[in-house]
């Protein structure tokens, strides 16, 4: 498709009215603090693009690229425009004229096959539990990867030797009474780095009276081929999806992943897919789906065993950009761990800012990330919590290398995994 009759450049780009709200808010902005990395000067590049002023070269979409894509600027833009989506639209643009055979390997090849990408993350933590990643740091070797994945691999400090898939059956039964049939979009990220979210999110799904079923053929919600201008690739993987959950008789499709469930939510679907013969069957999948902690709250409106506790744990909250930006989700986890009897809910000073994680963001943008991250734990430690929780896997693992760059003894923890926890003991006790 032409750049110039995608539909959120022929419809927003000439919202803007250059009142530079966007600047005041942008993250990436205030570390850099140059209009090229301003929300406003994206869309000043976008139009150019758009308008043939500016060729669709690689240093173009570096400069895209610095965005975050963490949708604060569009959330507080006076004229409503989807700055994001204006970015998303013109890195596929560029990509397009500018392929890469690295992004074709990890983003066609490995990231849209489960059964590849599931094989390669095992073998990484394999290497990890061997010692090998250590060895290999030390020596140097790891020098040799692209961009800045030499500093960036430290991140990823422990991968689980078997994914949530390898432990949770397809189908899982309601425990009692059955109140609905739910589909889980098990996210790449929970499954393969974050189980323990997977199980606990069952476990408390199938004990509230929800049979759970978690599609064997479903793949990757696309949100990472969005972000790295392989718009058609996301196309594809949300048509897929769209067919496989569609062929169940679901009442709700659920997410525990806050990029996942904006990936799959109404919006994003007609961003994608809007206008193409799939369309009616996408918008019948996107309207079931719905965060986990939202469906908790609000639909099964669930009430954890009291167990009148004297000391409770001090538990702050960081809000995932996808779910507070790009959903309005807020309210629906924090009153989840309100819930739990254990938790006392302290919240951090601007919860609701990124953490600079942004999926494969802190692994192509690694010093500035760092910046964005520092500050946030900054304002995470300064509550005294003994406990983050967050709704996002990229959010965890950004969050979790925090702690340890700050020295802080803190477990970064899903609201879902502290709510099966209290299940459990309340279970136990019986």
């Amino acid at each position: 498709m032409e750049f110039q009759k995608l539909p959120p450049v022929k419809e927003q780009i000439m919202k803007c009215v250059r009142c530079g709200k966007c600047r005041s808010v942008c993250p990436v902005f205030e570390q850099i603090r140059n209009e090229t990395a301003a929300p406003r000067g994206h869309v000043f590049m976008v139009g150019m693009l758009r308008d043939g002023i500016v060729e669709p070269k690689q240093e173009v979409y570096e400069k895209l690229g610095n965005c975050l894509l963490c949708e604060t600027c569009s959330v507080n833009c006076p004229s409503g425009i989807d700055i994001h989506e204006l970015n998303a639209a013109a890195r596929s643009y560029i990509y397009d004229k500018n392929p890469s055979a690295g992004k074709e390997l990890i983003f066609d090849t490995m990231w849209t096959r489960p059964g590849f990408l599931r094989t390669t993350t095992m073998l990484m933590g394999g290497v990890q539990k061997l010692g090998l990643q250590t060895l290999a740091r030390n020596m140097g070797l790891t020098k040799i990867l692209p961009g800045d994945m030499p500093k960036a691999e430290k991140i990823m400090t422990s991968v689980p030797t078997r994914s949530a898939r390898k432990q949770i059956p397809k189908f899982n039964r309601a425990k009692g009474e059955k109140k609905y049939t739910v589909g889980y979009f098990l996210g790449c990220a929970t499954d393969l780095l974050n189980p323990e979210i997977a199980k606990a999110t069952v476990n408390i799904l199938t004990h509230f009276g929800c049979d759970v079923i978690i599609p064997k053929d479903m793949k990757c919600c696309g949100m990472p081929h969005i972000a790295n201008g392989k718009m058609d690739t996301a196309r594809n993987l949300m048509a897929h999806n769209v067919k496989i959950f569609n062929s169940y008789n679901l009442d709700y499709i659920i997410s525990d992943c806050a990029s996942c469930s904006s990936a799959l939510a109404h919006k994003n679907v007609e961003f994608l897919l809007g206008g193409l013969k799939i369309e009616d069957e996408a918008f019948k999948f996107s309207d079931k789906v719905m965060d986990l902690t939202t469906f908790l709250v609000e639909v099964l409106d669930i009430k954890l065993p009291d167990k009148n506790v004297t000391k409770k744990t001090r538990v702050t909250y960081h809000d995932p950009c996808h779910l507070a930006n790009a959903q309005g989700i807020k309210d629906a986890p924090r009153e989840l761990l309100r819930r739990i009897p254990e938790v006392e809910l302290v919240e951090m000073p601007g919860a609701n800012t990124c953490c600079g994680g942004s999926g494969t963001y802190s692994l192509t943008h690694y010093d500035l990330s760092m910046k964005i991250l520092d500050k946030k734990m900054d304002r995470a430690m300064s509550t005294g919590a003994a406990k983050l929780a967050t709704c996002c896997p990229s959010c965890t693992m950004q969050l979790k290398y925090g702690t340890v760059r700050s020295h802080w003894d803190c477990e970064v923890v899903h609201p879902v995994v502290l709510a099966n926890r209290s299940l459990q003991q309340s279970l136990v006790k019986k």
